[in-house]
């Protein structure tokens, strides 16, 4: 039984989840003509280490895009707001740090 829980502990390893979620508003046209989506990724590894990468692209399910990773004392409050332009998305944290995406970093599937 002991063996078991061990495998299955590890087999969910390491464990993650989406802090936050974003999507473009439709009044924001970028030129590749897709939606676009920003996700706040949390994850914690069996070593008990906790990572932050925001994700930016296509993919409403965050498996591709630009990624960053954010550092976690920043991160772990959320977020607190993102204005998605032309330029590209501004993500507000808590704390009262921004971050500039500039859009050619997230266009045409990267």
């Amino acid at each position: 039984m002991l063996l078991t829980s061990v495998v299955m502990a590890v087999l969910w390893w390491p464990w993650s989840e989406v802090a936050y979620r974003s999507t473009a508003p439709a009044s924001v046209a970028y030129e590749d003509g897709s939606p676009h989506h920003l996700g706040l990724v949390h994850e914690w590894t069996l070593s008990g280490r906790h990572s932050y990468t925001l994700v930016i692209g296509r993919d409403p399910g965050l498996s591709y895009g630009h990624r960053l990773d954010v550092d976690p004392e920043m991160a772990g409050q959320g977020v607190a707001s993102t204005a998605w332009t032309e330029e590209g998305v501004r993500v507000r944290f808590p704390a009262g740090h921004e971050l500039l995406v500039p859009a050619r970093f997230f266009l045409h599937g990267r």
